[in-house]
């Protein structure tokens, strides 16, 4: 039997290609370009992405599934402590581990770190020198030769996963390595993630956008409702978690300004997303210390770490 979108004569390929690098060097970015669509967040903030975030994508008779894993950093809180290891998992169960690296900032020490730790893994390992075009080219073959001089990477590319330069090649270099077999996920279907937790996810982007530089990151979003209305319209109940009461009132603002915005930019996107009209409804609740709580973690797909 031969499955929709897998006949003809050359074999179906399907790999998983794990994202890895530093707090904010782009993965989200790039595994948004690689997709062709968004299927995580992205914003200036460090360690936005918390879980594994799978994306799917086709490239000729190969699926790739693009696993986007939170920044590799030294941990020092629970949260933190589950986010990398959750991270090194992806890595280390994919077919091929993506390093990428910010060409401004080079091989900093968490580069490093990860550098050291990825000769372990058995994955096939490319380097992706993202941001390219923020730094001159001679500058870029030395950080290509210092990066291969640490580790032995199968290859080497250069791109802005902003403007998609050079994402296409990266893109059909995958397709190639991704090993014989069938696809696991419908060729339409471009995230394994339910539409609830996406939507969560983006009102927790355009949260960061808005207050990255005045609530700590340890804020989380979760929706609550989903309904489907006659008009054919969906009502969405969300709550922003925070742990104190200040936190409130800066997610809040003055007049509620601010839980406005945030729930205007949100209803947009998740509109978009899901193709129908969106009446997105917001709350902001205290749960004080809700990084410690076992229950958050399953939610976010983390194991919880007991020590």
């Amino acid at each position: 039997m031969v499955e929709e979108g897998q006949g003809g004569s050359d074999p179906t390929r399907c790999g998983f290609v794990a994202v890895i690098g530093a707090p904010n060097v782009g993965k989200s970015t790039l595994v948004n370009a690689l997709v062709g669509g968004k299927v995580t967040i992205v914003s200036p903030k460090v360690q936005t992405t918390r879980s594994l975030v799978r994306g799917i994508t086709l490239e000729g008779r190969s699926q790739l599934i693009f696993v986007d894993t939170p920044g590799l950093f030294a941990p020092r809180r629970r949260l933190e402590r589950a986010m990398v290891t959750s991270a090194w998992s992806g890595a280390q169960d994919a077919d091929v581990a993506l390093l990428v690296v910010d060409a401004k900032r080079g091989l900093d020490a968490d580069t490093g770190a990860i550098l050291d730790r990825l000769a372990g893994l058995p994955a096939r390992k490319a380097l992706v020198l993202n941001k390219v075009d923020l730094v001159a080219k001679p500058a870029l073959l030395a950080l290509a030769q210092a990066a291969n001089a640490r580790l032995a990477f199968a290859a080497t590319f250069m791109i802005s996963a902003l403007s998609g330069d050079g994402v296409a090649d990266l893109k059909t270099w995958l397709a190639g390595e991704a090993p014989e077999g069938p696809w696991l996920y419908p060729e339409d279907q471009m995230s394994d993630a339910p539409l609830r937790s996406l939507a969560a996810e983006i009102t927790r982007e355009k949260l960061f956008l808005r207050l990255h530089q005045e609530l700590p990151y340890r804020s989380t979003v979760e929706t609550e409702a989903w309904k489907e209305q006659p008009d054919g319209s969906v009502r969405i109940e969300q709550t922003i978690y925070v742990e104190r009461e200040s936190q409130r009132k800066i997610v809040l603002g003055k007049g509620g300004q601010t839980i406005k915005a945030i729930g205007s930019d949100a209803r947009k996107e998740i509109a978009t997303l899901i193709g129908q009209p969106v009446h997105l409804f917001l709350f902001v609740k205290i749960r004080e210390d809700w990084a410690d709580d076992p229950e958050r973690y399953r939610e976010m797909g983390l194991e919880f770490p007991r020590d």
